[in-house]
């Protein structure tokens, strides 16, 4: 299936994502960081955008909002505990709420999935199998964890590891090669993290992005899905963990990540 999303590059490293609505003029902006951007790629492709989503409130994820909505008056759809921190927040979202801008003829679903900071949302779109995760969970990584604790993330990629192998996942920046390159330590003998890091360095040398990728591919690579693995629980206990309690192997790997 070929994609509804294009990915935009902005500031250093991160993405803005544009899903485009099934009559292919129309899209929504996830997470402009800057607006600039986007609007370029809007006008020289005489598209109509519809909507903004906001996974959390980050600069680098709404820095572009209020441009964008001065010059499209686009409603913003975000967190409702963000409801002071996401510039121009129009529909404060909980979640299992609905996400059914105007025009776009997709349905997301809003999932809480806090972590990296205290109310971080995804956008769902079960029938098209897409994942907009923000900062929590990356290819082969997650996000820090800045307002919410290593139980709290590890629920919350609990949850997302729960969706169809064949998801495609969108996250907010570029830190795919970094973090192979990290899970790589943490499993030296998993050949699934060899080939994709392969890839993914092959990609970024041709100055391609190395997303989206599948939540299957996660969940033979990314080691912060894989803390119930034996080889993942063996690198955490070299770090000091006891016991295979699977919140503490994710926080000592966590903690490795931070110092990596």
């Amino acid at each position: 299936m070929e994609s509804p999303v294009v990915l935009i590059p902005a500031l250093r490293d991160n993405y803005i994502a544009l899903l485009y609505a099934t009559d292919g003029r129309s899209v929504v902006i996830v997470d402009p960081s800057e607006a600039e951007p986007a609007i370029r790629y809007i006008e020289n492709r005489g598209l109509q955008p519809l909507a903004i989503l906001n996974t959390h409130h980050h600069p680098d994820h709404v820095g572009g909002n209020r441009e964008l909505q001065q010059t499209y008056d686009l409603p913003v759809y975000g967190s409702a505990e963000d409801r002071d921190r996401i510039p121009g927040l129009t529909h404060p979202m909980y979640d299992g709420d609905t996400v059914t801008p105007a025009g776009l003829n997709r349905r997301g679903l809003v999932w809480d999935i806090p972590g990296h900071t205290r109310s971080h949302v995804a956008f769902v779109f079960l029938d098209d199998e897409l994942l907009f995760a923000g900062d929590t969970l990356f290819a082969a990584g997650c996000g820090r964890l800045f307002e919410g604790s290593a139980k709290q993330m590890h629920t919350s990629l609990s949850r997302l590891a729960e969706l169809p192998e064949s998801t495609r996942l969108f996250c907010g920046h570029e830190y795919t090669v970094k973090n192979l390159r990290f899970a790589r330590v943490v499993e030296p003998e998993n050949p699934d993290i060899e080939y994709k890091l392969a890839r993914a360095e092959a990609l970024r040398e041709e100055g391609e992005p190395t997303l989206p990728s599948t939540m299957g591919e996660e969940l033979r690579t990314n080691p912060f899905l894989r803390v119930g693995e034996p080889a993942v629980r063996e690198t955490a206990r070299a770090q000091g963990v006891n016991g295979d309690d699977m919140v503490a192997v994710f926080a000592a790997i966590r903690a490795w990540r931070d110092r990596f």
